[in-house]
């Protein structure tokens, strides 16, 4: 009819597009170059001291650009990628293949790797040099978001859940072998991606009872390290090696409520052992007071929120769950390097993201947010 066809030629076409989430790179970004300012402040003393003040910024600079490359490259790319098959005779993903590589590059650590401080978590090759756990990380969240995308519905069932803990136990344990706290994390990213995977939550609870009774038992009877930092938080004002956690805890008293300004802690002077490192965050409560932290902590939360929010929107699930475990593995790393510092919880070498010194930790993180911004770009908006 006359009348339709003109109706029809008067609708309206609704457009879509796409776009990055700007409120996300912002909030990388400043989050980013907030924590080179305070390594410059929180590690100039002891740069100095080898005669070099930048040093510590001028490696954070520098991982920080290799970073932002990775994350606007693996942005530009569609994260679907991953999900493909390698070769039409190879049922593998490329999700399986950087699991592969990251499983060989922990192998490989045991052997070859370089050993700093009394552990072996390094791989040099002349200059560059690496912790393969890092890229553990990445290589977990590509896997579970994965083998969720295949088979969401098995994470029903308790067996599913092991089936999947199955294949990230190895990686697990040869990382935990010389570095508990990145084991920690990756049993923390597994765990967490799984259980807002699955729509059934009662199991979670009972391998956590079950889990957290055995972890208890091999500390007490099993690994007198563990239990002596157990001690060490418990007694913290008398243990004679308890120095780093006590000087933090002066620095954030000594703060107050508006800090003594940048650049004029006393704490990173020497009494706090690598001030720049995991106990940054005392730093900044002593320089920028609690009004500071908070605001960093608000940061974080509003980066957790813009992650939740692509999450929400992602054209499927394979980028649902890679938003999942970005946003576990920084909430992990934020909530436990927090409740050291303020000995809320034993002592355990994690940083902040984002804001403590790491060069291979920087570039990892912001190719993990360019995991994401590649998931924002592919949301349709009209």
């Amino acid at each position: 009819m006359p009348t339709t066809a003109m109706a029809q030629r008067k609708k309206r076409k609704v457009k879509t597009f796409t776009q990055y989430d700007y409120m996300l790179l912002f909030m990388t970004t400043g989050i980013a170059l907030f924590g080179v300012l305070m390594i410059y402040s929180a590690g100039y003393y002891r740069a100095s001291v080898f005669g070099q003040p930048f040093r510590f910024v001028k490696s954070q600079l520098m991982g920080l650009g290799i970073g932002f490359v990775l994350m606007f490259a693996v942005s530009k790319v569609d994260y679907q990628i991953f999900i493909q098959k390698i070769g039409k005779r190879y049922p593998l993903s490329l999700s399986h293949f950087v699991y592969i590589i990251a499983l060989g590059l922990q192998i490989a650590v045991l052997f070859i790797g370089a050993e700093h401080n009394g552990a072996k978590r390094w791989i040099e090759f002349g200059p560059i040099q690496f912790q393969p756990s890092e890229i553990s990380k990445i290589a977990a969240i590509l896997f579970i978001s994965y083998a969720v995308y295949r088979n969401r519905r098995a994470l029903d069932s308790f067996i599913g859940f092991m089936c999947i803990m199955a294949y990230m136990m190895p990686l697990i344990i040869l990382i935990a072998k010389e570095n508990l706290s990145s084991a920690i994390i990756i049993g923390g990213i597994s765990i967490g991606m799984c259980f807002v995977a699955s729509n059934k939550k009662g199991y979670f609870i009972v391998c956590g009872l079950l889990l957290a009774g055995a972890m208890a038992v091999y500390i007490i009877f099993g690994d007198p390290f563990r239990m002596e930092r157990i001690q060490i938080w418990l007694n913290v004002e008398t243990h004679p090696k308890a120095l780093q956690i006590k000087q933090g805890l002066y620095a954030i008293a000594s703060g107050g409520l508006l800090g003594k300004g940048l650049g004029q802690s006393m704490q990173k002077l020497g009494y706090i052992p690598e001030a720049y490192n995991d106990m940054i965050f005392a730093v900044i409560c002593e320089e920028l007071g609690i009004v500071g932290a908070a605001l960093v902590i608000l940061a974080f939360l509003v980066l957790f929120w813009r992650i939740v929010v692509i999450a929400c929107h992602a054209p499927d699930i394979f980028g649902t769950m890679l938003c999942v475990g970005v946003m576990v593995q920084l909430a992990i790393q934020v909530v436990i390097n927090v409740a050291v510092v303020t000995n809320s919880i034993p002592s355990t070498g994690i940083p902040l993201p984002f804001i403590s010194y790491g060069g291979t930790s920087e570039m990892i993180m912001m190719t993990e947010m360019g995991l994401v911004l590649g998931v924002s770009r592919q949301i349709k908006q009209k």
